[in-house]
């Protein structure tokens, strides 16, 4: 099966697919979406790292929606975890989400950014 992407549809998500196993950095300035495992650093606009998705390295993205793993620091704006999330690392936020009970066994720190004190 092909996919095939509109000229102006710039915006289109990556997809790291269940049962892939991907090695380097990911930088967009669009939704990523993480099912498999990734051994590297992503900065996106939005980041859904879904049950069974793994990430292992340092996210930078506007958005986090956290069902899976992260292993790694996260600087993030707006923080959603789910239930069955695991992090371990530092979670850099403005605002956070947390429904149900997650296995997070990281650093939680409010952002203070310089036009926001």
């Amino acid at each position: 099966m092909l996919a095939f992407t509109n000229a102006d549809e710039k915006k289109s998500p990556t997809i790291v697919g269940a049962g892939c196993n991907l090695k380097g950095n990911i930088d967009t300035d669009h939704t990523v979406q993480i099912h498999g495992v990734v051994h590297g650093n992503i900065v996106c606009e939005t980041l859904i790292i879904g049950r069974g998705g793994n990430v292992i390295g340092d996210i930078t993205a506007n958005t986090l929606f956290l069902h899976g793993s992260l292993n790694g620091n996260a600087k993030v704006k707006v923080a959603n975890v789910f239930s069955n999330a695991q992090m371990q690392g530092t979670l850099f936020y403005k605002t956070l989400n947390i429904t149900g009970n997650t296995g997070l066994e990281c650093k939680l720190e409010k952002r203070k950014d310089k036009k926001d004190e």
